[in-house]
């Protein structure tokens, strides 16, 4: 736009310096001969025609200056819309890497958080168990002494029968009494923490989770508890302490 501004000036300022010059030789040779018509015609159609000629050509350069100008200016706008299309197709690549990223990270989160749920039940559950079971350890030293209290009473109880003295029973019925009060007062003991017996009547069907076989014998229904050898506990549930037994056998064994 300033080109063509400035050429329009500048063919202003040719255009009246034309005029001016036409203006000058006019005079002069109206001056040098008065009568002389025809020259004056003359020159001044001369003129007038290279004016003429002068001023189209000025206006086709000047069009085709503007038609270039034109052209380039919608080269460049064709240029910076297909940079702005790539520039926009390299943006949206980049935009579905980050998605793909987000989804990634976001998936591994979602996983570390099951797993860290998973390792915290998993604790949970160790630590309740570690309270319920932290005293097995102890409990099977209790029951030796839990055995030998029951040795004792059913040694007592066998000798007072066999007795026949009246002080003798009498001390003997003294000492029963303190070992079945010892006894109670254990067991109590062991159920108020979760110690429990396990003894079977003779008749109950064999559980391999609560009993172990020592020996087998005919005389009863087979799988069945024949006679107990030694009673067994358990903890919270969990046998520390299978009962020892015996079992009835199948007589075709």
């Amino acid at each position: 736009m300033k080109e063509l501004h400035h050429l329009r000036h500048v063919h202003a300022h040719m255009i009246m310096t034309m005029s001016t010059y036409l203006c000058r030789r006019v005079l002069r040779n109206v001056a040098a001969n008065p009568l002389s018509t025809s020259s004056f015609s003359f020159n001044r159609g001369s003129w007038t025609e290279r004016l003429k000629r002068w001023t189209s050509d000025e206006s086709n350069q000047s069009s085709e200056l503007k038609s270039s100008k034109e052209t380039q200016e919608k080269s460049n706008i064709s240029d910076e819309i297909d940079s702005s299309e790539a520039a926009l197709q390299l943006k949206e690549k980049e935009l579905s890497t980050l998605r793909e990223q987000i989804n990634d990270v976001e998936d591994k989160y979602r996983r570390s958080l099951a797993e860290m749920e998973n390792v915290r039940q998993r604790m949970f559950k160790q630590i309740e168990e570690a309270k319920l079971f932290g005293i097995q350890s102890f409990s099977k030293d209790l029951l030796e002494v839990a055995d030998v209290l029951n040795v004792a009473l059913v040694s007592a109880t066998a000798d007072k029968s066999e007795e026949g003295g009246k002080s003798e029973a009498k001390t003997l019925s003294s000492i029963i009494e303190g070992l079945k009060l010892t006894e109670a007062q254990l067991l109590k003991v062991f159920k108020k923490n979760g110690l429990e017996q396990v003894l079977p009547n003779v008749g109950d069907p064999f559980d391999p989770s609560i009993h172990e076989a020592l020996f087998q014998m005919e005389g009863g229904t087979a799988g069945t508890v024949a006679q107990i050898s030694l009673i067994g506990y358990t903890l919270k549930g969990r046998t520390i302490r299978p009962a020892k037994v015996g079992v009835f056998k199948s007589s075709a064994q």
